[in-house]
């Protein structure tokens, strides 16, 4: 087509006529723009996948070093439990008992956190802090968004202004400090509950009214002679210019019910190896176990004292009363709760055939018990005294009902669970000296701490011995007194309530001294038991389940009627009675209920109760012609109550401590013992104490302690 032919075609014409690569000209500067806009597009996407999979990545990174350093501490605890258990079989065999193996996994404890403080380097750093001055508290999780995404952080404590920079940015020794909870839900109960399981009962409930006396009573007067010595060392150091912060008077006393807790297993460890006097032994165990019971609830009496007006640490009497009430309320609801746990325990393994599988009968036992501290803390009680009164209850009731294999398995079980966990918790003292990051170093307070302890556990042991000594034929002699007060050591308790709460001033300064004072007195008081021993002509070498040996008082020739008769009533009536009112309930009745032993309900319940009675009787108990009997159940045995007959005559023992009958005839002339005396041998607790019978009368040691 000719140009000429185009003009007089016109322009639409014309332009339906132009070539294709002509027309797609003026769109070009479109296309372009939107091919670069998507190319940025395309390019800005991978970008963003790309930082997302880097990001993830990074992330995997944190979570796979988090593990390792988690498995490190882990590691670092058990090699130092390992390097101790190995100095503690070297120290058996060389016999050195001038340091405990507590003691010892302090020591590895120090050079670890030594060597974790000074020489691993800061692995992480902290960036800026976020102001959020709008608020009026702190909020245990917070969620920060940071360009869309959505991290949830935990509060860790409040930090003082003046300790910002120097927060700890050493991973590693992050993760060797541990929450204080692990401490109460973990390692506490296989402790107590084990000081309950493993309770010489024998000697524990002859001097029982002593030991409640101690725990008690004692217990309060070393609190509050403690808390007041404090308050005075806080004012002296307000004077002079040593406090920077707040400290009320309801924190003296916290810190003295925390550290009246005595824990002192480094000497009853050296008595049990001494074989030391066993009624010191009790006397200290009970206390110690005890007492441990008293401060903590103590403790939270004093934390729940709230008194009304502006003043919330001015004295208020309706306050006081009101912390005493909850004080009751606690210790009286854990004991029931545990008493309670061990009573249902009893009663499953009684009733169902669990032995059979010794398996299950021990894993049940152990579930049931560590429970109870977790119940009670759950309820609002204290789990310690819970857990410590459930293993009382299990070792009297349950325990007579588990298979042999399963009595063993449980003993072994929490001696080994105990073991660790105590050994586990000195070490980490050790080991917070220098890893815990809100240490607040007072020389006023610790000194002041050091003198009003030994004038509190002064205050408990002297005057307190001297009005039990008024109500006791068998006295608490002053070498016993001066023993008890020498061993007053603090240990895992106080140090488990010391760092349960470090968040103010005054409390991480009491977590401080705290920490010195159980070194101290593992270190030095433990290391000097032995001499202390010696120095006060203590006896050592007394088999703990054989009575004292005898003197000119110790033993009566005993008969039916007569004023030796008269004199072991006097001594009945002089004995404790508390404890032969609550046995004799528990012989006739709680035993036949929840175990295969004492008498059937039957002969002990009224005619109207018999379908009751038939019912809750074990089998067991018709077809044995001996009552079975657990391990220290000579210590039950109540005076005055045992009856022999030889021939036709009636020999009674009011000096025993039992209420058991037995019958024994002896025919023909002399010949081995028959299974019936054998009975009598294993309830009296003298199966190889030479026993004298003499026609009609039997000589064996007389108990006359109160």
């Amino acid at each position: 087509m000719e140009p000429g032919d185009a003009a007089r075609l016109g322009p639409g014409r014309a332009a339906r006529t132009l070539p294709p690569r002509l027309l797609l000209l003026p769109l070009l500067p479109l296309l372009l723009g939107r091919g670069l806009r998507a190319a940025a597009s395309a390019s800005s996407g991978a970008a963003a996948e790309d930082s997302s999979a880097m990001e993830e990545l990074a992330t995997e990174k944190e979570a796979e070093e988090s593990h390792r350093q988690d498995s490190v501490s882990l590691l670092t605890f058990i090699l130092l439990l390992t390097l101790t258990i190995l100095t503690i079989w070297l120290f058996k065999h060389r016999r050195v008992r001038f340091l405990h193996e507590t003691g010892l996994a302090m020591i590895y404890g120090l050079i670890v956190g030594v060597i974790l403080r000074y020489g691993t380097p800061a692995t992480s750093g902290h960036d800026k802090s976020l102001s959020c001055t709008q608020e009026d508290r702190a909020f245990s999780t917070l969620l920060v968004n940071v360009s869309g995404k959505f991290f949830e952080y935990t509060l860790k404590g409040e930090i003082s202004p003046g300790k910002i920079n120097s927060v700890e940015q050493n991973d590693m020794l992050r993760k060797v400090t541990f929450d204080p909870e692990v401490f109460f839900n973990i390692l506490l109960p296989p402790i107590i509950f084990h000081a309950g399981y493993s309770l010489k009962k024998r000697h524990f409930f002859r001097n029982l009214g002593s030991i409640l006396a101690y725990a008690f009573l004692g217990t309060a007067v070393s609190c509050f002679i403690i808390g007041n010595l404090m308050y005075g060392v806080v004012k002296l150091m307000k004077l002079v210019g040593q406090l920077s912060d707040k400290f009320y008077y309801t924190d003296c006393l916290f810190f003295g019910a925390i550290i009246s807790a005595t824990d002192p297993v480094t000497v009853l460890a050296i008595f049990n190896e001494l074989h030391a006097d066993v009624d010191l032994y009790a006397l200290l165990f009970g206390e110690s176990v005890l007492n441990d019971a008293v401060a903590i609830v103590l403790s939270s009496s004093i934390v729940a004292y709230q008194p009304a007006g502006l003043n919330t640490h001015a004295f208020d009497a309706a306050a006081f009363f009101k912390s005493v009430g909850i004080f009751l309320g606690i210790f009286s609801g854990s004991f029931t709760m545990g008493a309670v746990t061990g009573v249902v325990t009893a009663l499953v393994t009684k009733f169902t055939k669990l032995h059979c599988f010794p398996l299950l009968e021990t894993a049940l036992f152990f579930l049931m018990s560590w429970s109870t501290f977790l119940l009670a803390e759950a309820c609002g009680f204290t789990g310690v005294v819970a857990v410590l009164f459930c293993g009382i209850t299990q070792a009297h009731y349950t325990y007579n009902n588990l298979s042999v294999e399963s009595r063993s398995r449980t003993k072994q079980l929490f001696e080994v669970l105990h073991f660790l966990a105590e050994n586990f918790i000195f070490s980490y003292m050790g080991l917070a000296l220098f890893t815990f990051q809100k240490h607040v170093f007072s020389p006023v307070f610790i000194i002041g701490a050091f003198v009003a302890i030994f004038l509190g556990r002064a205050a408990h042991i002297y005057p307190l011995s001297f009005f039990l000594n008024l109500g006791r034929r068998h006295k608490i002699g002053w070498n016993f007194q001066h023993m008890m007060m020498f061993s007053g050591l603090r240990g895992a308790m106080a140090f488990a309530l010391a760092i349960r709460d470090t968040a103010s001033y005054a409390r991480q300064m009491m977590f401080t001294t705290t920490l010195l004072i159980v070194f101290f007195t593992v270190w030095v008081i433990g290391g000097g038991t032995t001499p202390m021993l010696s120095w006060l002509n203590i006896r050592v070498g007394v088999d703990p389940d054989q009575d004292p040996p005898p003197n000119n008082d110790s033993f009566q020739v005993l008969q039916g009627d007569g004023p030796d008769s008269a004199r072991g009533n006097r001594t009945k009536q002089e004995s404790a009675w508390l404890f032969r009112l609550w046995y004799s309930f528990d012989h006739n009745y709680l035993k036949p209920i929840l175990t295969h032993s004492g008498p059937p309900l039957t002969t002990t319940l009224p005619a109207w109760c018999g379908l009751l009675a038939r019912c809750l009787t074990s089998p067991q108990v018709y077809d044995n012609q001996e009552p079975l009997r657990e391990e220290d159940s000579d210590f039950i045995l109540t005076e005055g109550d045992l009856t022999l007959t030889y021939g036709d005559s009636t020999v009674t023992a009011n000096g025993s401590s039992g209420s058991h009958t037995a019958s024994t005839s002896l025919e023909g002339s002399r010949r081995t013992k028959s299974s019936s005396e054998e009975v009598l041998d294993r309830a009296l607790g003298i199966g190889d104490q030479p026993v004298s019978s003499r026609g009609t009368r039997l000589v064996f040691p007389l108990e006359d302690n109160a």
